[in-house]
C-alpha cells in the first residue's frame, strides 16, 4: 500500500509539474504575445497621433509660405442720401499677388464700383492700388499696386486636376480678420455658379472650408501650397459658413487675368442669341420635334447668328402670331443638348471662327455655317 501510495504520489507530483509547465508556458505565450499586442498598440498610437501632426505641420508650412501672398482690400464707394449728399462706404475683400511687379487677383465684386481701393499686405503697410481690368462674366479682376518691398507671388496649381476628398486650405480676411485660415477638403467639383451678370461660370469647385464674407477674392489652395482657386461664393440661408463655399478654379482665372493684364478686358466669342434647354416637356408642349438641344429664344439684329440666317421665337403657342424659333442641336461636330452645352462650346472657339451649326426648324435638319464675333462690351 505504501509503495502504492508512493506511486500515486509521484504520478501526482510529475502531473502536477507537467501541468505547471505546461501553464508557465501558456502564460509565457500569453505574456510574449500581450508584449507583443502592447508594441504594435503603441506603434498604431504613435501612427495616429502622427498623423495629425504631421497634417499640422503641412499646413502650418503651406499657411507660412503663402501668407506674405496674400492681401487684404478695401474698396471705398461713394453712394448717395436722401439729400443726394455723396456718402463713402467701405467693403473688404481678399486678393492675392500673382507677379513681383503687383499684380493682385480679387473678384470682381470685391472692387465693384470702387472709387478707392487700398490693399494691407501682410506685414500691415498699406497701399493704393489701381484697377486694371474686370472681368463680370467671371467674377474676376486684377488690381495692382507698386510697393518698394520686394512682393511674393503665389504658386499657381492646376484646377484641372483636383478630385474630391483632396485637401482645401482658405486664407482671406472674413468679417476685416486678416490672415484666417479655415481647412477642409474638396467636397464637388463641375459645379455651377451664376455671377451677378448672370453669367453661368462652369467647373466651379465647392469646399467645405469655411469662406465668410471678406474671403471673397482670397485662394483656395491644395496640400501642395499651390492656388487652386479664388473664394468667390458661399450658400448660406444665415449669412454665414455652413461648410458650402464656392472657388472659381484657377485654370479659368489664368486666362482672364492674361487678359486683364494684358488688354484691360476679356475678349469672348459670341453668337448673338439668348436660348433655354429643350426638355422633354418643353419638347411636347412647343412641338420642337426633339427632346435635347437649345431652342433659340431671340437673336441680336446684325449679330452672328442673324446673319447666318437663324431664327428666334415669335409669341408662344396657341398665338395667331406663333413662330417657333430653330433649336440647336449640334456645334463644330459637338452634341449640344443643353444651353450650358451651348455656352461653353462657343467659349472654347476664337473669335472671327466659323464654325458649322446644326439646328432643327419645322422638324427637319438644317446646316449652316455662323462667323463668331467678339462679345460687345455692352452684354
Amino acid at each position: 500500500m505504501s509503495e502504492l501510495r508512493i506511486n500515486y504520489l509521484l504520478i501526482a507530483i510529475i502531473s502536477s509539474t507537467v501541468t505547471g509547465l505546461i501553464i508557465l508556458g501558456i502564460g509565457s505565450i500569453y505574456l510574449e504575445q500581450s508584449l507583443e499586442d502592447l508594441n504594435q498598440d503603441k506603434e498604431n498610437d504613435q501612427f495616429f497621433l502622427n498623423q495629425p501632426l504631421e497634417q499640422e505641420t503641412t499646413i502650418t508650412k503651406i499657411f507660412n509660405e503663402a501668407k506674405d501672398s496674400v492681401v487684404h482690400i478695401t474698396s471705398v464707394t461713394v453712394q448717395h442720401d436722401f439729400f443726394m449728399r455723396p456718402i463713402p462706404r467701405e467693403g473688404t475683400g481678399s486678393g492675392f499677388v500673382i507677379s513681383e511687379e503687383g499684380y493682385i487677383l480679387t473678384n470682381h465684386h470685391v472692387i465693384k464700383d470702387a472709387s478707392e481701393l487700398r490693399v494691407t499686405l501682410a506685414n500691415g503697410i498699406i497701399l493704393k492700388a489701381m484697377l486694371v481690368g474686370t472681368d463680370p462674366l467671371s467674377d474676376t479682376a486684377v488690381i495692382k499696386i507698386n510697393s518698394k518691398d520686394k512682393l511674393k507671388p503665389v504658386k499657381l496649381g492646376d484646377s484641372d486636376l483636383l478630385k474630391p476628398g483632396q485637401l482645401a486650405i482658405a486664407i482671406g480676411n472674413p468679417y476685416r480678420l486678416d490672415n484666417t485660415i479655415t481647412i477642409g477638403v474638396i467636397s464637388a467639383l463641375n459645379r455651377t455658379l451664376e455671377t451677378e451678370a448672370s453669367f453661368i461660370i462652369q467647373g466651379v469647385i465647392q469646399t467645405d472650408a469655411a469662406i465668410n464674407p471678406g474671403n471673397s477674392g482670397g485662394p483656395l489652395l491644395n496640400s501642395e501650397g499651390k492656388v487652386i482657386g479664388i473664394n468667390t461664393a458661399i450658400y448660406s440661408p444665415i449669412q454665414g459658413s455652413i461648410g458650402i463655399g464656392f472657388a472659381i478654379p484657377i485654370n479659368n482665372a489664368k486666362k482672364v487675368a492674361e487678359d486683364l493684364i494684358e488688354k484691360g478686358k476679356v475678349t469672348r466669342p459670341w453668337m448673338g442669341i439668348t436660348g433655354t434647354t429643350v426638355t422633354e416637356q418643353l419638347a411636347i408642349n412647343w412641338g420642337t420635334g426633339v427632346d435635347k438641344g437649345v431652342l433659340i429664344v431671340d437673336i441680336v439684329e446684325g449679330g452672328p447668328a442673324d446673319k447666318a440666317g437663324l431664327q428666334g421665337t415669335i409669341s408662344s403657342p396657341g398665338q395667331e402670331d406663333f413662330r417657333l424659333g430653330d433649336t440647336i442641336i449640334e456645334m463644330g461636330g459637338i452634341q449640344i443638348h443643353t444651353i450650358e452645352d451651348l455656352i461653353q462650346t462657343i467659349l472654347k472657339q476664337e473669335v472671327e471662327k466659323t464654325i458649322e451649326i446644326k439646328f432643327v426648324r419645322n422638324k427637319e435638319i438644317v446646316l449652316t455655317n455662323v462667323t463668331l464675333m467678339e462679345r460687345p462690351d455692352n452684354l
